[in-house]
């Protein structure tokens, strides 16, 4: 939908830039998602105390800017680059842990054997669930319940996807998979990797394979992270990893869409280091301009009574192409010691150990 909505630059931008007039004219896109919420938030913390806030993070889908071009090098062969980075549409700051583009930085080259992509950009896992989960990166999704689907992108990545037929393959490899010290927090993990003394400290690869039906797709794929000195999240040493098997699919029946997923997590570093996550969910447009989409995610540490229940529902009615108003909310059930919140749009919500909270928020999206 946002592919139809990009203003694109002919070859004069590229002019501009230095390139050849007598090369074969490329394309550059500029492309972007504004979309910001007013938010209440209760029960936060051992007083319950409630908050009402603009967040930063996400609304219906966090926002961002982005560049992406191509350029025909003939026989079947291109060049490809992209550049995306988040921002708070509240105060304007850059996200992922303040990159200029911490969402995607990459540049490859494509063919009819698939695409090759070297810089920060998306792991197989990121493709294999994305289209699984109906509600998306949104405050109240399932993404809030695990690092890995709310910052599904590595550093110093090496990635190759390809579709044949009906079947889809991809893998990364990262060489240090997060330069950034933000946190703790998802946006920056602070495993950079490049330690002569230790070659497999904040490596992570991962691995998809992809079946794309008429009107359904299942797809699966498997997450490694090792840890390194001074990593966030208890990994701190590259023989610890962090690993994530999953699989996840939708079917389509006429306007509606029902996706389901579930992960299951091997953490070495964690004090319950296997966990189970499910989600199921149900996106429906009642009328070309409005949608209603509910989904349940249930997060289980194994041998443990540490547990999570969300429950989530969006309507959104869309002005224009570029426009939307939406209504969210999510009510979240916390059991054992786990603290997390309803919302991943902004720090500083966390329940009480084994707590459970509701938010909601109207908000405005506006692509361009």
């Amino acid at each position: 939908m946002i592919g139809g909505m990009f203003r694109r630059y002919g070859a004069g931008m590229w002019l501009a830039l230095g390139a050849s007039a007598a090369d074969a004219q490329p394309s550059m896109t500029l492309y972007g998602v504004l979309d910001t919420a007013v938010e209440h938030v209760n029960r936060i913390g051992v007083d319950h105390r409630s908050v009402t806030r603009m967040p930063g993070i996400t609304g219906s889908t966090p926002s961002r800017w982005g560049l992406k071009g191509v350029e025909d090098l003939g026989g079947g062969l291109k060049a490809m680059f992209q550049l995306e980075g988040g921002y708070a549409v509240d105060n304007g700051r850059l996200t992922q842990g303040g990159r200029l583009y911490g969402r995607q930085s990459w540049v490859g080259l494509t063919g009819p054997w698939g695409q090759v992509s070297l810089g920060r950009q998306f792991t197989m896992s990121a493709w294999a669930t994305m289209d699984a989960d109906v509600l998306g990166p949104t405050l109240y999704g399932t993404s809030n319940l695990d690092m890995v689907l709310a910052n599904p992108r590595a550093d110093n990545t090496v990635a190759y996807r390809g579709t044949f037929g009906a079947v889809t393959v991809g893998g990364t490899y990262s060489f240090g998979r997060d330069s950034v010290n933000d946190g703790p927090s998802f946006s920056g993990q602070n495993c950079a990797g490049g330690f002569s003394a230790d070659r497999r400290a904040c490596r992570q690869w991962t691995a998809m394979l992809m079946y794309r039906g008429a009107g359904w797709n299942v797809s699966t794929a498997y997450d490694v992270l090792r840890g390194g000195p001074g990593a966030f999240a208890g990994l701190t040493s590259s023989a610890l990893r962090d690993r994530r098997f999953m699989v996840a699919g939708y079917v389509l029946s006429g306007a509606g869409k029902v996706g389901a997923g579930y992960l299951r997590r091997d953490n070495d570093a964690s004090r319950n280091p296997r966990s189970h996550l499910w989600w199921l969910g149900i996106a429906y447009d009642l009328t070309p301009a409005f949608n209603l989409g509910v989904q349940a995610t249930w997060l289980d540490y194994r041998h443990s009574p540490d547990r999570t229940l969300l429950l989530s529902v969006m309507a959104r009615t869309s002005l224009s192409k570029r426009t939307a108003l939406y209504l969210t909310s999510g009510y979240i059930d916390n059991g054992g010691q786990v603290t997390t919140s309803v919302s991943s749009g902004a720090p500083g919500s966390a329940t009480a150990p084994g707590g459970n909270q509701l938010g909601v928020a109207l908000g405005v999206r506006h692509l361009f």
